[in-house]
């Protein structure tokens, strides 16, 4: 089962310095943040950059121009797991009849859900997993600490942290 989340903003993190994507459901009930480094970031402005110079010219990148002239399209992007800190994200390319589900790293995956326009599909174990906190010997965090930053999450606003502008 999945749930359908949108970017909601790419942003700053002002405590790691990192640069952030928040991904949040339609009732904004869930909220991912992706932290990313800075090369995974400029990937994602550079296509956004170069996607709307590819729109006011005949010229189209590489990826475009293959989806193209293979009559191929992508229809959905799917973030499956996430192993050691890391998502594992997929493009599903409708191609010939057939789905073709395409492994990609998340900064491509989240850049094409902004070029075509799609929803990020989120496995929904995962919000189980990116909400786990630690064990229970870890006294480090209260469920208070945790719940404050949930809810910290969830009412953040990407303008206050530096929005780029897209």
């Amino acid at each position: 089962m999945y749930l359908k989340m949108n970017i909601h903003g790419f942003a700053l993190d002002s405590i790691a310095q990192r640069p952030v994507v928040l991904l949040k459901d339609a009732d904004e009930a869930n909220t991912i943040p992706i932290w990313m480094n800075s090369t995974d970031a400029l990937y994602i402005v550079a296509e956004l950059i170069r996607h709307d110079a590819g729109a006011k010219s005949d010229r189209k990148d590489l990826l475009s121009a293959l989806l193209n002239h293979f009559d191929a399209e992508v229809k959905e992007v799917v973030i499956e797991d996430m192993k050691d800190g890391l998502f594992d994200a997929a493009a599903g390319v409708w191609v010939d009849d057939a789905m073709v589900m395409l492994p990609v790293r998340i900064s491509e995956a989240l850049s094409l859900a902004l070029k075509h326009n799609l929803p990020v599909m989120v496995a929904n174990h995962l919000l189980d997993k990116i909400s786990y906190v630690g064990d229970e010997d870890d006294e480090r965090f209260t469920d208070a600490d945790t719940r404050r930053f949930v809810d910290f999450l969830e009412n953040l606003d990407p303008a206050d942290l530096g929005k780029y502008p897209m």
